[in-house]
């Protein structure tokens, strides 16, 4: 008998070989649900992750897209506005005559009147400017005046240059210079009047 048989026992319950039966352990619990906790933990990180990077890279995005849609600048005529509803009488002009020819400044300011301009002072020049404009004028006003007088009365005469000055009123000095001849045909005066009236459509700006 073998010395793997159990006393007691022989025949067919008789265990023979010189080698023990190989036995498996058990598998335990506790290492199974750990790895299963840990599979979990790390597909949720996986997936954390996914959602950060598309949060990231989509937010950058829309980011772009809404700063460049904040670029985005309008284009030539939509400043125009304070302009449109200026009219010629809105505009109180001071006529002068800075060149050697007399009679220059009371008849544009008359020929100004006609065509529906407020007329202020009119006379020589003053010294700081008398004989000392060499174009056909120049439109003296304050900064304000930038914005709209200078737009209206520069239509009555080509060839003239701004300026601006410290005077708190509303007025614009027209300075007629040497190489003023005469006001703008009043046709084409009232048609670049008429265009100024109704600028171009803005352009949209490009983004």
């Amino acid at each position: 008998m073998s010395m793997l048989t159990p006393p007691g026992m022989g025949g067919k319950y008789r265990v023979t070989g010189d080698r023990y039966p190989r036995m498996r352990r058990p598998r335990s619990r506790r290492r199974i649900v750990t790895a299963l906790t840990a599979a979990v933990v790390a597909l949720g990180l996986a997936g954390w992750g996914t959602v950060q990077l598309v949060d990231v890279f989509g937010g950058d995005a829309k980011t772009t897209a809404a700063s460049r849609k904040g670029d985005c600048k309008p284009g030539p005529g939509a400043s125009a506005a304070a302009v449109l509803k200026l009219k010629p009488r809105q505009v109180t002009v001071n006529v002068y005559n800075a060149t050697p020819r007399a009679g220059l400044a009371k008849a544009a300011a008359d020929e100004l009147k006609k065509r529906g301009f407020t007329i202020g002072k009119v006379g020589n020049a003053p010294k700081a400017y008398d004989k000392k404009v060499a174009n056909a004028g120049l439109l003296l006003g304050s900064p304000a005046a930038a914005k709209g007088p200078f737009q209206v009365l520069g239509t009555q005469l080509k060839g003239v240059t701004t300026k601006t000055d410290r005077r708190g009123t509303g007025d614009v000095d027209l300075i007629l210079g040497k190489g003023y001849t005469a006001l703008a045909p009043k046709p084409a005066a009232e048609a670049a009047l008429a265009a100024l009236a109704k600028p171009a459509p803005a352009r949209k700006g490009k983004c």
